[in-house]
């Protein structure tokens, strides 16, 4: 395995670097994931446009990741080298702030925001917290799949959450990526979908 592996960075608003970054071991709790593939979303252009506060750079982007574990830290008992994990926006998380101690990690008042606060899978490898990742079948194309960890999880929650059943009409403004992603979803057998 080479001692090196490529990445596109930002290395100040606005400047997309490729750059060669040292290989390294997780570390405690952590996976190191070979990134399949990483989607491009909205939030990422946050980051590369300087939009968000307290950005730190360089910076690798990318948060809707799809890819094999390839190393793991120690501590970690609940994923395995080989194993393909997707991982979104939420890198970590507290366990302390009100949000966490409800169980809505997604609201961590010192959350960790993958590829914002940490590198992302603008890279061929990446670092994240095993605990962030979520199991992805073998027979999901990446390329296809990648979306589903931002737009897709949005939208199915936002449809689990509404307390609809079965041939409720739901409206849906706009086509970008949640719109296109809430039309098409198979989880939820509406009848009516307007879009």
């Amino acid at each position: 395995m080479s001692a090196t592996y490529r990445a596109i960075e930002i290395s100040k608003p606005g400047v997309f670097t490729e750059v060669s970054r040292p290989l390294k071991d997780p570390g405690p709790n952590q996976v190191r994931i070979r990134v399949e593939a990483c989607g491009v979303c909205y939030t990422d252009s946050l980051l590369v446009n300087g939009e968000l506060p307290n950005l730190s750079y360089p910076r690798i982007p990318g948060y809707e990741i799809i890819g094999r574990i390839d190393a793991v830290g120690s501590n970690v008992t609940s994923r395995s080298v080989g194993q393909r994990v997707g991982v979104g926006i939420c890198g970590g998380w507290d366990d302390t702030c009100l949000s966490c101690l409800r169980g809505d990690f997604v609201n961590c008042t010192n959350a960790v925001l993958t590829g914002i606060m940490i590198d992302g899978g603008y890279a061929e490898l990446m670092m994240i917290e095993a605990r962030a990742t979520v199991t992805i079948p073998d027979g999901l194309q990446a390329v296809k799949a990648a979306p589903i960890l931002c737009a897709g999880v949005t939208t199915f929650n936002a449809l689990r959450n509404a307390g609809l059943r079965a041939g409720a009409l739901v409206g849906i403004q706009g086509v970008g990526g949640l719109g296109h992603l809430g039309s098409a979803s198979k989880s939820f057998p509406f009848s009516k979908v307007l879009a």
